[in-house]
């Protein structure tokens, strides 16, 4: 089957019910993405699929093949989401950093749908867990790009 992950195009042995991160990960090498709860709870296997978040835990590899997949590893080829990395680093938003693939394709999704998200927007889209705590920091970046002009 054919994948086509951060522009580049894949060929991928796995049976078709295999998770996407499992592929990403185990198959293709690229361990930003990482395995949280297994039940698309957490976030922290997030990835972008024609621009939309989706948890790669949970996500049958034939269901994404010939899609545009997104992961961590090229999200700072996106002019969102390298202003995103920016802003997690100027608000100094990881902890331990497990979840912040998770939180930063998050964000860029968000912030690629809706350049100026109100309050209410950013909750609903940065559901992602974090164990460390960081959600004061993570909504601090998240409105400080959106206060930005020319946001998207």
């Amino acid at each position: 089957m054919k994948l086509q992950i951060n522009n580049k195009a894949y060929d991928v042995e796995a049976d078709g019910d295999t998770p996407l991160l499992w592929v990403i990960r185990d198959e293709l090498g690229m361990t930003g993405t990482k395995y949280g709860c297994g039940l698309a709870q957490c976030g922290a296997c997030s990835v972008l699929v024609d621009g939309m978040v989706m948890r790669s835990c949970v996500t049958p590899v034939e269901s994404v093949a010939g899609r545009s997949i997104t992961t961590i590893e090229a999200i700072e080829e996106d002019e969102v989401g390298k202003r995103v990395v920016e802003a997690w680093v100027k608000h100094q938003v990881p902890q331990c950093g497990y979840c912040q693939s998770g939180q930063v394709i998050a964000a860029t999704a968000l912030l690629k749908q809706t350049a100026h998200p109100t309050d209410e927007d950013v909750m609903a889209a940065m559901a992602n867990l974090c164990r460390c705590g960081t959600y004061n920091a993570i909504s601090a970046a998240v409105r400080d790009l959106a206060e930005e002009e020319g946001a998207q």
